[in-house]
């Protein structure tokens, strides 16, 4: 439990202490890497993302460097892996220690969600949703979500922003295709529509 708390709270600090690198730094490591670097880069964006991190670096830069097929495939991938990885070091380390030292109206305010909806929070949080991811992973690992509904609604809920994230990274790369930036445009239209109905939408209990 120890070594669990002290894990979390080294990711804190990283977050937080170092610096992320440019996408130029991130191109000249894919050159560095060479033909392993798809992997690694997935390896990086789920093992980093664990903390408090934004994601955004990371979606814009698979589109840069692998284009939008594969850009989404990794970005999609990775997010979803790295939320199940943080979910589940959270519920390591269980409720009661977590809320002890994490209190925040924002961690409250997704708790209380998460208590009343389950797993449809966790999709519609998703869809670019106020909320940092990290703290969608945390309060849902504090939850009674299980594992499996908590990444399929992951999945489906990261997929508009992350595809248009990615098409506009390929987008800065050199590869503007109107069809694909009108797509990418289409797919974040979606998660702002798909926010709006979620928020007007009665969830149990709110009567």
């Amino acid at each position: 439990m120890a070594a669990t708390v002290t894990v979390l709270a080294a990711l804190i600090v990283v977050a937080l202490l170092v610096p992320l690198p440019t996408i130029d730094r991130v191109r000249e490591w894919a050159v560095a890497v060479g033909p392993a670097f798809p992997l690694v880069f997935f390896a990086a964006h789920a093992i980093i993302t664990v903390a408090p991190i934004p994601r955004t670096l990371f979606t814009v830069s698979a589109g840069v460097l692998f284009g939008p097929v594969t850009g989404v495939g990794v970005a999609v991938a990775a997010t979803t892996v790295s939320a199940v990885l943080a979910f589940l070091l959270v519920r390591a380390l269980g409720r009661d220690v977590v809320t002890a030292r994490w209190d925040h109206p924002v961690i409250r305010a997704v708790d209380s969600r998460l208590a009343r909806r389950g797993w449809l929070a966790v999709g519609s949080l998703r869809l670019i949703a106020p909320v940092p991811f990290s703290v969608v992973n945390y309060s849902a690992g504090l939850s009674s979500v299980a594992v499996v509904p908590f990444a399929l609604a992951t999945v489906v809920g990261v997929i508009p922003g992350t595809v248009g994230i990615v098409l506009l990274g390929d987008a800065l790369a050199g590869h503007g295709d109107p069809v694909l930036l009108a797509i990418s445009g289409v797919c974040i239209a979606v998660g702002v529509v798909g926010l709006i109905l979620d928020a007007r939408m009665p969830v149990a209990g709110d009567r």
